[in-house]
């Protein structure tokens, strides 16, 4: 069958739940007590009557197929436990599909996990011709490169350093740099934004568009939609194993924001199991629009709601609900408490079921994912009350239809910055 980069052909994938995996090899001294205590340990759970463990099993991909030309750069998308790295595991080659084939044409480079493919006990210096050596890559080649990636990763002074010393983003400095310059025909990338910082993920999205535009392939599999938007032409949507969309990445990724894939917007309680302190307990956080309607994705232009939900249980104790909205990179975008009272001092609280609902104005937050903490601040007289807090309680989605009168205006391109509020410019002639 001719095909030009990747092909897979009804890939499927099943493993045992509970399956004891042996990766490390046993001593002289285990084998041997290993053959002593088994028959015992046979005999034993006999006697006692334990039947043989029936192992589940689960199909973590089914029936999937796809082609990806040479030059395309595709998105993966998917919840957690969907199949994404599963998929890419089996393209590089790391497992084999219970059933399927695939075919690949071209010089596969991956970066699957942190540190993957390199030997813990040699130096940076060392795993960089190492990883070279298994992309098929000559010494002359990798020399060639190899300034490059030392600059990239900036990781020059613990080169000679044996990397089982290395942090984590060291390692994925090194990971990344490596597999982006030694010249893959095919890239292969899960989730390299979640390590880093946010200068050195800025590094690796410009890298891989630059990859994308040299005319090489690119899978890209990311929980950052913005991302894959931005870097890729086309998207797949995994949804329990299997491809349930694929196209443009725009449209697809809108259909998975829309589909309740991901909605993680409302969070309720049930009485007994609601986090509490002596002063109250709270209800249910959700996420709504203008008409009281709970969503999970909002209109870049429409206002957002943040409502909690909570029972007064303790009088006469002054407190304040506390909205605090983080991005994608993991930076604090805005903490918001409930207006406070100047006299606060003289204000307390009744009991009682109470709402109170934090407004997002419209225009003002970037096309993206957001996770929402929520928290009560309050102080009973005279000690300090403690302080309930719940960390990434619900997760809402901002797009940008490119359509109306958002803040983007005419402009298509990817906004920098924090926010993105649409505010007010004044243009007068001064002169002629």
């Amino acid at each position: 069958m001719n095909y030009n980069g990747i092909f897979g052909n009804h890939i499927s994938k099943k493993y045992r739940i509970g399956a004891k995996k042996e990766t490390v090899e046993k001593t002289l001294r285990e084998v041997i007590m290993e053959s002593v205590t088994s028959p015992l340990q046979w005999l034993s759970n006999k006697n006692k009557g334990i039947a043989k463990a029936q192992h589940k099993f689960i199909w973590a991909l089914k029936d999937v197929s796809m082609e990806v030309n040479r030059g395309e750069v595709i998105g993966i998308i998917g919840k957690n436990g969907s199949g994404k790295s599963t998929l890419l595991k089996i393209l590089s080659r790391i497992t084999k599909p219970t059933e399927g084939n695939i075919a690949i044409q071209g010089r596969v480079g991956s970066l699957l996990e942190v540190g993957t493919g390199f030997h813990k006990e040699l130096t940076g210096r060392e795993n960089i011709y190492l990883n070279g050596a298994i992309l098929g890559m000559s010494r002359h080649e990798i020399t060639r490169r190899f300034d490059e990636i030392v600059d990239f990763s900036e990781i020059e002074d613990f080169l000679d350093t044996p990397v089982k010393y290395y942090s984590s983003g060291m390692y994925t400095r090194l990971a990344f740099a490596v597999a982006a310059h030694l010249e893959p025909e095919i890239l292969l990338v899960d989730e390299v934004l979640a390590v880093g910082d946010l200068e050195f993920q800025k590094k690796c999205l410009r890298k891989m568009q630059g990859i994308g535009e040299s005319g090489r392939t690119v899978l890209f599999v990311s929980h950052n939609m913005s991302a894959i938007t931005g870097l890729c032409q086309k998207a797949v949507l995994l949804y329990a194993g299997q491809i349930i969309r694929s196209g443009n990445s725009e449209e697809v990724v809108m259909d998975y924001i829309n589909s309740g894939i991901i909605a993680l917007s409302e969070k309720i309680w049930e009485h007994d199991d609601a986090p509490n302190n002596k002063v109250l307990r709270l209800l249910r956080v959700r996420a709504t629009d203008e008409s009281g309607d709970t969503l999970s994705s909002f209109d870049v232009r429409k206002p957002i709601g943040i409502e909690l939900t909570y029972d007064v249980h303790k009088p006469d104790v002054w407190f304040s609900p506390v909205v605090q909205l983080i991005n994608e990179m993991g930076v604090t975008v805005f903490t918001s408490f409930e207006k406070i009272d100047p006299d606060w001092e003289n204000t307390i609280n009744k009991e009682g079921t109470f709402k109170s609902t934090c407004w997002i104005p419209g225009n003002l937050l970037p096309d993206g994912n957001y996770l929402v903490t929520v928290y009560f601040k309050g102080f009973k007289r005279p000690e300090k009350e403690k302080t309930l807090i719940l960390n990434e309680v619900i997760k809402i989605n901002v797009f940008d239809s490119l359509q109306g009168d958002s803040a983007r205006g005419k402009f298509t391109g990817k906004y920098p910055g924090v926010v993105r509020p649409k505010l007010v410019w004044h243009r007068e002639e001064v002169r002629k």
